[in-house]
């Protein structure tokens, strides 16, 4: 007695130290199923991250598009040189500071490179369709998982109320049982039994507390929303379980979900992806031709230009020498008009305009040797094209794996239902039974006891059958295309 009464308040502690997490305004509303998955799908971490990711591969998509055109750039400079140098537009030595400008522009575009750039763009596209899809994987797995919690929190409210209603049997028995001892019609070892039998059922409510708690918790941290203590979900009124009235096989579910299903989709795309990259890989040995084209100009400080302004002046100066007949006189000196020009630094724009200089051509790279790097290339892309085969028909297996066991699930749950059901209504008949037979005195306790913990695991498993085929057929359905959701009478 003392031991059970231990597991009790030990249960009770832990149940009560669950509570005491604070409340928020989340938990003022009475949240379905539907509110449920659309806040988990719009705050979980991982449906935000991969919408990141597909925002990057637009960004990819569009940078491929783009490189597509001439790119076009400019520079300028503006140098001083110390010290003996050779001025690139006057071509002469200078020895004193020079201040040099050199303005350039040119654009060129790719012409053909074995169509990588295209088939850039194509993966890319592709890249971006695939994430797309994957965002959908994401929130179609969350949006599953909420409903099994969901589902979850329903069945514990009932084996809570299952629990409770055992409770309340055995303590009106107990209370029974009291008064016929003290009346002396019935042994004080019968009370005991069923006060036992009391404390297990208190322990079991606390179980199912602490179960239905976990699940709230569970739930509560799978949307991402802050955890508190009196979070509620809507008990509705669930449709009785009952058979399919279309008919229909995995085989049907499996090729409806085949053509619709996003993880296809996205392992579909994978192999265009990898297509393309192989694509790309063989560009890398094939010719590259591309059209360049340039203007430049610039400006020097020693260039210099005659500076019309300033009239030009004439001196004198012995240019060489006359022989005379007599070698014992000196040779006769002869003198030359020398004119004296002056110059000036040449302006700067008249400098730029005058050293412009344009240019175009076309450029041919043809590889011959490369370190093997193409021919690499090539072969990783098709191992890479062979992976992302596999991979589609590994998808493609596990789709079918899922769908068969669920729908092996679903009628196996169904059936188990059905016998369940069955087995909960001779129980409820058998347990009417003994209780009029120990109220009378002709059962003992302990088979009373028997016969009741007997009804509780029928009426657990009854539970039990009913939302493991209410979650089976929300995943058959999800496959088929149908939106989640809770069938309700």
């Amino acid at each position: 007695m003392q031991a059970y009464r231990f597991k009790f308040w030990l249960s009770a502690c832990i149940f009560f130290a669950f509570l005491g997490i604070s409340g928020s305004g989340h938990a003022q509303k009475i949240w379905t199923l539907e509110d449920c998955i659309n806040y988990a799908l719009e705050n979980n971490l991982d449906i935000n991250k991969q919408l990141l990711t597909v925002e990057g591969n637009k960004d990819a998509l569009l940078q491929s598009k783009l490189t597509m055109l001439p790119n076009l750039n400019a520079n300028g400079t503006n140098v001083w040189n110390y010290g003996q140098t050779v001025d690139q537009y006057t071509n002469t030595f200078a020895t004193t500071t020079v201040r040099s400008n050199n303005f350039y522009i040119a654009s060129d575009v790719t012409l053909f490179s074995g169509l990588q750039k295209l088939n850039t763009v194509k993966q890319n596209r592709i890249t971006l369709m695939a994430s797309q899809y994957d965002l959908d994987v994401i929130k179609n797995n969350i949006s599953l998982s909420v409903a099994g919690y969901y589902l979850d929190i329903l069945f514990n409210l009932e084996l809570l109320d299952v629990a409770k209603e055992q409770l309340r049997l055995t303590t009106t028995q107990v209370e029974r049982m009291q008064k016929m001892v003290e009346a002396g019609s019935s042994a004080r070892g019968d009370l005991l039994n069923i006060q036992a039998q009391r404390a297990t059922e208190q322990l079991n409510v606390v179980d199912a507390e602490n179960r239905l708690y976990i699940s709230y918790l569970s739930l509560q941290q799978l949307i991402d929303i802050p955890v508190v203590k009196d979070f509620k979900v809507e008990k509705p009124l669930l449709k009785e379980v009952e058979a399919p009235k279309e008919k229909i096989s995995a085989e049907i579910i499996f090729e409806h979900a085949l053509k619709t299903r996003p993880e296809i989709k996205s392992a579909e795309l994978r192999v265009e992806i990898a297509q393309k990259r192989l694509g790309i890989a063989r560009g890398y040995v094939q010719p590259t031709l591309s059209l360049s084209g340039s203007w430049g100009t610039g400006y020097s400080g020693v260039s210099q230009q005659l500076d019309s302004g300033v009239p030009a002046t004439y001196d004198t100066m012995q240019i060489g020498f006359v022989p005379v007949a007599d070698p014992t006189k000196p040779p006769l000196p002869v003198y030359g008009v020398q004119r004296i020009d002056t110059y000036m630094k040449k302006p700067f724009w008249d400098q730029l305009q005058d050293n412009s200089n344009q240019s175009v051509g076309f450029y041919l790279n043809i590889p011959i040797f490369n370190g093997w790097s193409g021919r690499t290339a090539i072969s990783q892309a098709k191992i890479q094209k062979s992976q992302a085969d596999l991979d589609l028909g590994i998808k493609t297996r596990d789709l079918r794996k899922i769908i068969e066991q669920a729908f092996a699930d679903a009628v196996s749950a169904l059936q188990k239902y059905s016998a369940s059901k069955d087995k909960v209504n001779a129980q409820e008949e058998s347990f009417k039974y003994a209780q009029q037979k120990f109220d009378v005195g002709v059962l003992t306790s302990f088979d009373y006891n028997n016969v009741k913990k007997d009804l509780t695991m029928a009426q657990s498993q009854l539970l039990q059958a009913k939302y493991d085929f209410i979650f089976k057929t929300t995943i058959l359905d999800f496959y088929m295309g149908n939106p989640i959701k809770i069938d309700r009478q």
